[in-house]
């Protein structure tokens, strides 16, 4: 297979972009050798500059729940910019994807739109500190939420010292009001409340973690994060930027029956357009201004091509009865064929699905936590990735991220990725 023009775009495109990408993980880093440029994609397939079709499972990393170009998505979008592409002022379009999506998150009673999962969850935290006048919050070692200073922050020598920055440009004080614990330990985040009774603003968790990989939480773990914050008076914040309306129509509160005070969303909501949102109790909310005095502003939030691209895709989401349960059916399908042609060629792996999202770690596990996932073994992730993508598959290209699956995908496109997996698998002992 060759790749010889995404070779030269990327060697274009360090020339003006830093490091050559716009997001790090697109810059193959991780797996080795040099990423391939996308020029178009249709359905569950994208296709590079040199021409290779991929079976997808990454969909731009998981807002493309129904593939690529969906046609009453690029009908919605196309007819949205013939009427103009952004305003500075409100539209009904705007209340229209927030009827929607309260309509089917159970926590929910408001929302405001953002332009980016990132700005959704810095807001989440600044609101939450407003309204219980609390300066710490509490995050999950390998949980991701954005690059806002507060969530950049790597554990201490204990799990309920402070953080330290592990990214320069994040100053001592952010660090001093994040704690930093492990994923799956109910216990720690006790001990955590205990220490501090009167400081913890929020808990901000994945509740499905997907940027370590994909892991899934012990049973009872929410319910028992859920009861702590409401011991301690600390709110709790979902972050389903990545599960909200990929794993259940109502995301994993909806799923689990655990309801958080806030939730993050994007990626799904805006059909493959930048967007992100924050919701929960409509008490909470409004302490936003301008009702309240907590503020968030952003130019192009709630832009009338992303609420155009968000309302087509939900709709659809909305009135297929079957379309989780068939995508589940494809994802479990995939796990399974992985776990039973890893089994075969003997290689110690792990693997995890829910609704359309799955992982897999070359480490035989069990993997529960960021600890867990860190003793994957990520030189033949990248072995793996490789022989996939010759074979016409992309996978995402690093270990700690969760895959995902389309509307778009068939069964066959399933057995043809577990048969390739065979023989890469061979090739790679």
């Amino acid at each position: 297979m060759s790749i010889e023009r995404s070779i030269a775009a990327f060697a274009r495109a360090r020339n003006v972009i830093a490091g050559g990408v716009n997001s790090p993980v697109r810059a193959f880093r991780a797996v080795g050798g040099s990423p391939v440029f996308i020029k178009s994609g249709a359905g569950a397939r994208m296709r590079d500059l040199d021409d290779n079709d991929y079976v997808d499972y990454v969909l731009s990393w998981g807002p493309l729940i129904l593939g690529h170009a969906h046609p009453a998505v690029v009908k919605a979008v196309t007819a949205a910019a013939a009427r103009g592409s952004s305003f500075g002022a409100p539209t009904e379009a705007e209340s229209e994807l927030a009827e929607l999506v309260i309509s089917m998150v159970p926590s929910i009673e408001r929302i405001r739109f953002t332009s980016s999962g990132t700005e959704a969850t810095m807001s989440a935290i600044r609101l939450a500190r407003g309204f219980t006048k609390r300066d710490a919050i509490v995050k999950f070692a390998g949980c991701y939420h954005g690059h806002g200073d507060a969530f950049l922050i790597a554990a201490g020598s204990g799990a309920l010292t402070n953080g330290v920055p592990n990214s320069p440009g994040i100053t001592e004080g952010v660090a001093r009001d994040t704690i930093v614990l492990p994923y799956n330990d109910a216990g720690a985040l006790r001990e955590a409340f205990e220490a501090n009774p009167e400081r913890i603003a929020a808990v901000i968790v994945e509740p499905y973690a997907g940027n370590m990989g994909f892991v899934l939480p012990a049973p009872g773990y929410l319910r028992s994060l859920r009861a702590l914050c409401s011991e301690f008076g600390a709110l709790l914040v979902f972050d389903e930027v990545m599960t909200g309306f990929r794993v259940g129509r109502g995301g994993v509160q909806a799923r689990d029956g655990v309801l958080p005070d806030l939730t993050t969303l994007g990626k799904v909501i805006g059909g493959g357009l930048p967007v992100g949102a924050f919701g929960g109790r409509a008490e909470i909310m409004a302490l936003l201004s301008p009702e309240g005095p907590v503020y968030q502003a952003g130019t192009l939030s709630g832009n009338p091509l992303a609420m155009a691209a968000g309302i087509a895709t939900l709709k659809i989401v909305r009135d297929d009865a079957t379309l989780y349960e068939r995508l589940e059916v494809l994802t479990r399908l995939l796990t399974a064929g992985l776990h039973a042609v890893f089994e075969k060629h003997e290689v110690p792996h792990t693997t995890a699905y829910a609704g359309s999202m799955f992982g897999l770690f070359f480490t035989a596990g069990p993997v529960r936590d960021l600890t867990g996932a860190m003793t994957a073994d990520t030189a033949k992730y990248g072995r793996f990735f490789h022989g996939m993508l010759e074979r016409g598959f992309y996978l995402a290209p690093a270990q700690f991220e969760a895959g995902f699956v389309s509307t778009a995908h068939t069964t066959k496109d399933i057995e043809q990725t577990i048969g390739a997996a065979d023989e890469v698998l061979a090739e790679i002992e």
